[in-house]
């Protein structure tokens, strides 16, 4: 949709911005300091930062990081999810302890530049958007993979946000709205990738919100930098592609034919070898898209094996609701101990 038309005197909303976080304790300083650079209205912003069960110091980093953010006026809530090993049960634990209007998502390697949440949030002075999405660009990298990924945009939104079923965005930046969840349920704390575009998806069919690309919101986020990490994240793109064909019926995604491969990879010796070259000499290209076309091609076959491989779990169906009956209040850890 067009971007609606901005007041000059802005009543920012109550908002709660909600993190999981499995084995993250590397990240946790750095994501902090971004909290703290934040614009947005600081007695309008709570932080809840969800320990999804992680085994490293997360847990303690949490209680430090609270600390920390009474110091700048920041609230930051750690909560609890030790049941189910999912990012999306954690964010459920989240949405239940929000008393914010608007709910937001982001994750703990992600690196949200100090107006993100202004530019998140603006959109929503319009009554018909339940939805924002935000961009997503890449952590400066120094290794090939890193470069690679920048070169190939792919984080960024502007794909999720095209799709031909309905436009969603990553959890790693994107904002709903909180009575979107009493109408459409929360994530599915079973699904282990794909809840995103899922919930995205169940909103805009349960509701008449329309979804707003806020491409100036912008967090920053680290790209895999060894062939495993990058083995497995397309891996896991392959089993969300068969997960959400088996929730809603979309398209799989396309398997490429072995000939098809060896048209590409003749091309690329003959013709994109050359090219890239002139490019990079000219300063047009980075180093790394010389070798782009044979890294595009191990990028699909993972995706496709992990698409042929998935199978979703029967429980991975279940979505929660606010008003589930039995559902657990969120595990709070307790403030920090204050001496004076």
């Amino acid at each position: 949709m067009s971007s609606p038309e901005l007041s000059n005197d802005i009543v920012w909303p109550q908002i709660s911005v909600i993190v999981p976080i499995y084995n993250g304790a590397a990240d946790l300083p750095d994501l902090g300091k971004c909290l703290c650079r934040q614009t947005y209205p600081r007695d309008r912003v709570e932080y809840l930062l969800v320990d999804n069960n992680s085994t490293d110091d997360t847990a303690a980093q949490l209680q430090q990081l609270q600390a920390t953010g009474q110091d700048f006026g920041l609230q930051i809530q750690p909560l609890s999810e030790p049941q189910i090993q999912s990012s999306y049960a954690a964010r459920n634990q989240g949405i239940r302890a929000a008393t914010g209007e608007i709910l937001v998502f982001t994750d703990a390697d992600c690196r949200p530049h100090a107006d993100w949440l202004v530019k998140l949030i603006a959109p929503f002075q319009a009554a018909e958007v339940g939805l924002v999405i935000g961009e997503i660009a890449a952590l400066a990298g120094h290794s090939l993979l890193e470069s690679y990924a920048e070169y190939r945009e792919t984080l960024t939104q502007r794909y999720t946000y095209a799709h031909p079923f309905y436009p969603y965005g990553q959890t790693a930046n994107l904002a709903i709205r909180q009575a979107a969840f009493t109408q459409a349920g929360l994530f599915r704390p079973h699904l282990t990738t794909g809840g995103d575009a899922d919930l995205c998806w169940r909103v805009q069919m349960a509701t008449d919100w329309q979804v707003f690309f806020a491409q100036d919101a912008l967090v920053r986020h680290r790209h895999r930098s060894t062939l495993k990490d990058l083995a497995s994240q397309w891996r896991r793109y392959g089993r969300s592609n068969f997960y959400l064909h088996e929730l809603h019926g979309v398209d799989l995604g396309p398997t490429m034919p072995p000939k098809e491969v060896v048209r590409r990879l003749g091309r690329w010796l003959i013709k994109d070898i050359a090219k890239s070259t002139w490019q990079i000499m000219r300063r047009r290209a980075p180093a790394v898209a010389v070798i782009s076309g044979p890294l595009d091609l191990y990028c699909a076959k993972l995706r496709a094996i992990g698409q042929r491989q998935a199978q979703l779990p029967e429980a991975a169906r279940q979505i929660d609701w606010l008003d589930q009956p039995g559902s657990e209040a969120p595990t709070v850890s307790p403030p920090p101990s204050i001496t004076t």
